[in-house]
């Protein structure tokens, strides 16, 4: 299919630009507490400001789903684990340092 751009002709292409990258993320907590509860709210907060729109929030709770903890490897909670876009990135803690989530997820902040 070709993409042709009102008052060109029909050989020329136009230049889209690539679907921006979605990002897969799952939050691991340890049940309904204010830490884990913190996390979630810093966690949206940050998907909303910086992320647009292109974003899945998966959250696991440990002490319902014990046995999810080994396939990410997750040693401490709350714990952001980021699947895509590759490569798979983990920040451990509430999430209440916008800066360090930025860089743990390897987004540029918006300004």
């Amino acid at each position: 299919m070709k993409n042709i751009a009102a008052g060109r002709g029909p050989g020329k292409k136009t230049r889209t630009k690539p679907a921006p990258a979605t990002y897969d993320l799952r939050l691991y907590v340890a049940g309904d507490t204010q830490r884990s509860a913190l996390a979630l709210a810093n966690l949206k907060r940050i998907c909303v400001e910086h992320l647009g729109g292109q974003y899945r929030i998966k959250v696991i709770d440990l002490v319902k789903h014990p046995a999810l903890a080994r396939g990410d490897q997750i040693l401490a909670l709350p714990t952001l684990v980021r699947r895509l876009p590759a490569p798979i990135r983990k920040i451990i803690g509430d999430l209440s340092n916008t800066e360090r989530v930025l860089v743990g997820l390897d987004v540029k902040p918006r300004v």
